[in-house]
């Protein structure tokens, strides 16, 4: 009687995104303390590879939503979305009616709104601009997270008509006199300065932002973190912008009562509420020039346009070159402060009157150097090899599209008060733009539905790039169109030669088809641009296995693990080469490795030489004298103490279960044997190795009937199964016979 054996596939797939590093800080058996070592991926900040991207504050959030959840469910996390965007959305209607109308209280210190209709429509197109889809939608995956997508578009589209109504009110059905005309514009003065003020503070932060974290570009391997959620970078922007506008408002409540009454408590209550924007996205940092504006602006009344034009009027030329002078001088002084002076004034500097004064030469002198320094910054071949965070994202726009929504209400109200004779058709062009916007975010929103989708849209946008094909051919890939996904990588490698990821991922396709050579060839590459890409060095060393290359194959394993120390999967697939070496200490350390980095791995565990050697005995001619062999070495007990040792670990692993089984079976230890097949058939009962070996288990105890029951499912499950049919026909021999001897 022959005993139907196990065979496992040894090797791990290749991973798809090269370095997958799960976020462990959602766990809740992760310290809460972890959140405040690693970065916003789950790096630690300390790490070379550690984006630097310090959001402690964002990833609680998370926290709580996996907590409430009960896991990674997208539903949760897009719903505090949305929820976050009304909340911001309503909020600006209080920022825009500062920077509107600036900073009034009656005579009980009450702040006073003088422009509601004019902020709220402001606030109406910020809550509907379209550029918002990816922070608000940027959480979730497929149809259930797709459809809170439309939540949010819902809601703007019910605005609409309270929108319209307000709009004929303020533009259309209200007289405009002129002197009120004249007050309304003056007053919206304010809101122009403010908003060019502001969005070009922020454009030019976001813009230094990004040139300080230069070389730290986000891979796309990060980009899709969790199976279930496709990413989770909006809800940083949004939380960073409410505790930016709350920060913001707070300032300003600390002018309530002019500035007799001025409260430092409110300040450090601002300064804190930035520190806490900060902690969820860095931009934070940026309402401190916002207040700073606001004072200089709006408290301080400051008139730019006017400071500016007396200053470009009044100065002459010859200021500007003795201006200048004064700055060569002073550089002088820093460069060789040997000519000093306790005081510079009256006439220790002689003013330069004319062109023919040499001393003309010193501001030229500083403006070529100036000039030389900028040159050597932009032009040199070192800055050539400098990459900044990313080119364009929207949702680094979340917050900046304030000024713009504020510039485009302040229109509004421009032309409502000189355009009388056009109200209807102001009118219908803000309700226009107002729909417009709903039916954008309406439609950007359902393609945020699927992963399939959302790729696909990029290619119109950007045929160019190569992340967007790498993205749909990956989406291909794991939905099993394998010939299609390798279109889209070849593209992705043709685009940007230098694509490591995309080259990976491409060799684990054409070695799952057996294109061996050209595999091993893309993944050579890929570690020679990148040499630190462990996941490379892993799956080269997988296809150099696969073409019996075993010395390369231990060199490029080693390899990744010298750049990933904690590396389980390769300890893995290294003790399966050693395993096919013959090398069984080595095979078992490996696996041990692989173990005790990660308790749950599964292949590990059931791959042990000493559990139970079944692998073994399935490539063994004379399999009856390995198992002799194999028994009195005693190594079948200790299978059995590694299998139950691995159940405690992994409880409901029927492959785990399937084997120790076999073991149990082999030392005749028939009814314990049989629990654990029944229980691993409880989980997947569509194993027809499972079936099989229950058979032989039962055929061996004389259970008959149950074994000729549990051979039928096998042989109906795979008719093919190595050795199962000798064994029924054996079966049905033995019932003939039976027959014969009871007639």
């Amino acid at each position: 009687m022959v005993l139907s054996e196990p065979y496992w596939d040894h090797h791990i797939p290749l991973p798809k995104l090269g370095l997958l590093h799960s976020r462990l800080d959602l766990s809740p058996d992760t310290p809460l303390s972890n959140i405040w070592k690693n970065d916003f991926w789950g790096s630690n900040l300390s790490s070379n590879s550690s984006h630097k991207s310090y959001r402690p504050l964002t990833v609680l959030t998370f926290r709580i939503n996996y907590l409430l959840a009960g896991g990674l469910h997208p539903i949760g996390f897009h719903a505090l979305n949305v929820a976050l965007h009304c909340v911001i959305s309503v909020l600006m209607i209080d920022v825009f009616a500062i920077l509107i109308g600036g900073l009034v209280h009656d005579g009980r210190g009450a702040k006073l709104n003088l422009s509601p209709k004019a902020s709220f429509l402001a606030a109406l197109f910020f809550a509907a601009h379209p550029v918002h889809t990816e922070s608000v939608s940027r959480v979730g995956r497929r149809d259930s997270a797709g459809r809170l997508c439309l939540v949010n578009n819902l809601r703007l589209q019910c605005s609409i008509s309270q929108c319209s109504l307000m709009l004929h009110e303020i533009y259309i059905t209200r007289p405009v006199e002129k002197k009120a005309s004249r007050s309304w514009c003056a007053s919206h003065r304010w809101a122009l300065q403010s908003a060019v003020a502001i969005n070009s503070y922020r454009t030019l932060a976001l813009a230094c932002h990004g040139c300080v974290r230069a070389g730290k570009s986000l891979p796309m391997l990060r980009y899709l973190l969790f199976n279930q959620v496709a990413g989770i970078v909006g809800r940083a922007d949004l939380l960073c912008a409410l505790f930016f506008q709350l920060s913001f408002l707070v300032y300003c409540k600390a002018f309530q009562g002019g500035d007799k009454k001025f409260s430092v408590l409110w300040i450090f209550g601002s300064i804190l509420l930035c520190a806490v924007a900060m902690l969820c996205k860095e931009q934070g940092i940026t309402v401190l020039g916002v207040n700073a504006a606001y004072d200089i602006l709006m408290v301080c009344n400051l008139n730019i346009y006017e400071l500016a034009h007396r200053l470009l009027s009044r100065r002459k030329s010859a200021d500007i070159v003795n201006y200048n002078y004064y700055y060569s001088l002073n550089a002088w002084l820093l460069l060789c402060p040997w000519w000093l002076c306790f005081d510079w004034s009256m006439g220790c500097v002689p003013l330069i009157k004319s062109a023919t004064d040499w001393r003309i030469v010193w501001p030229l002198l500083l403006w070529c150097c100036l000039m030389g320094l900028v040159y050597q910054a932009l032009c040199s071949q070192d800055s050539n090899k400098r990459r900044v965070g990313f080119v364009i994202a929207e949702r680094v726009l979340y917050l900046s599209s304030a000024g713009y929504c504020l510039i485009l209400a302040y229109a509004v109200g421009y032309c409502s008060c000189h355009w009388k004779k056009h109200k209807r058709l102001l009118r219908a062009a803000t309700l226009t733009l107002l729909c417009v916007n709903v039916a954008r975010s309406a439609q950007r929103s359902q393609q945020w539905r699927s992963e399939q989708s959302l790729f696909t849209s990029a290619l119109s946008v950007c045929p160019l790039n190569a992340k967007v094909h790498y993205n749909v051919g990956k989406n291909l890939a794991d939905k099993g169109n394998q010939s299609a996904a390798v279109k889209y990588y070849r593209e992705a490698v043709r685009l940007h030669p230098k694509y490591v990821h995309a080259m990976n991922n491409l060799g684990n396709i054409l070695k799952e088809r057996n294109e061996l050579k050209e595999a091993e060839e893309l993944l050579s590459a890929a570690v020679h641009i990148q040499p630190d890409f462990a996941a490379a060095w892993m799956n080269l060393g997988i296809v150099q296995n696969s073409l019996k290359k075993f010395d390369e194959a231990e060199q490029s394993y080693w390899n990744a693990i010298r750049f990933r120390k904690k590396y389980p999967d390769c300890y893995y697939n290294l003790g399966r080469l050693y395993a096919d070496l013959n090398r069984s200490i080595d095979a078992l350390n490996a696996w041990r490795n692989a173990t005790m980095l990660k308790p749950d791995h599964s292949l590990a565990w059931n791959n042990m030489p000493l559990f139970p050697a079944v692998w073994r005995m399935a490539r063994f001619p004379d399999r009856s004298r390995l198992f002799k062999r194999v028994s009195q070495a005693g190594n079948l007990a200790q299978a059995e103490l590694i299998g139950k040792e691995a159940l405690k670990i992994l409880p409901k692993d029927h492959t785990i279960m399937f084997s120790l089984a076999n073991v149990l079976g082999k030392q005749e230890k028939y009814k314990e044997s049989e629990g654990f097949f029944l229980n691993a058939l409880k989980i997947n009962p569509n194993i027809a190795s499972c079936h099989g070996n229950l058979a032989v288990l039962y055929h061996r105890w004389g259970k008959l009937d149950l074994a000729k029951r549990h051979y039928e499912l096998s042989l109906r499950l795979d008719p093919s199964a190595p050795g199962t049919k000798e064994n029924y026909n054996m079966l049905k021999r033995k019932l003939e016979q039976r027959q014969r001897t009871v007639g």
